[in-house]
């Protein structure tokens, strides 16, 4: 039905036959190139993380409910993990629905979803989030807490420590989220999901080699 590449950073690629979603897109902030989303949808968790490319099919930069092609994607507000329960928030999580598989989207944000956020993700088959840590995105402990209250069958983990990328602070490896969480391990270069039917039937993490 689709696949899930990572490529560094919070940048991950949802692709089926039709279409592909980009997200956070905009790679040079970690010492990268930036992901071409030329006729893709681009999907941004925070403005600095969009490349606002007029050749995107669509741009998603926001709270609200967006329907493009293969996906039906819903965005929430929510508080970055720098910022206080005060401050505008300035992060958006996101829905994507790609047929009958729902994924959830976490950018850098606070260790806690309140009940309307976890309300609009609902139930949640796929779920991917950063776990680097080092005051700046969730780390290993929040991040396996916050996996365990959305109760996916799958978690990608992504934004760890890569000696390949230029992180703003120093990130925690992906092997003490995995470590915390406890669950199986799946290593692959590529996520290939055929139906919900032929996911896990048990909380698992999806490691996906950076490409």
């Amino acid at each position: 039905m689709f696949d899930i590449e990572y490529k560094g950073g919070n940048g991950v690629i949802i692709a089926t036959k039709q279409i592909a979603a980009m997200t956070d897109p905009k790679l040079s902030v970690v010492g990268l190139k930036d992901m071409k989303v030329k006729d893709a949808v681009e999907i941004a968790t925070e403005d600095r993380f969009k490349l606002n490319d007029d050749s995107a099919r669509l741009i998603v930069e926001g709270p609200g409910e967006y329907e493009v092609g293969d996906f039906s994607i819903t965005g929430v507000a929510a508080t970055r993990h720098i910022d206080t329960p005060h401050d505008e928030k300035k992060s958006t999580i996101y829905r994507i629905e790609v047929g009958d598989v729902r994924i959830a989207l976490l950018g850098n944000i606070a260790s806690q979803l309140n009940e309307e956020q976890l309300e609009a993700l609902g139930v949640v088959d796929i779920l991917i989030l950063p776990v680097g840590g080092g005051g700046y995105t969730l780390d290993a402990t929040s991040a396996a807490a916050l996996t365990r209250q959305v109760d996916p069958k799958a978690v990608i983990p992504i934004h760890y420590a890569d000696e390949a990328l230029k992180y703003e602070v120093p990130q925690d490896s992906v092997d003490l989220f995995v470590k915390e969480l406890g669950a199986p391990v799946e290593k692959t270069a590529k996520y290939k999901v055929k139906s919900g039917l032929a996911l896990p039937t048990v909380l698992t993490t999806v490691e996906i080699a950076r490409s």
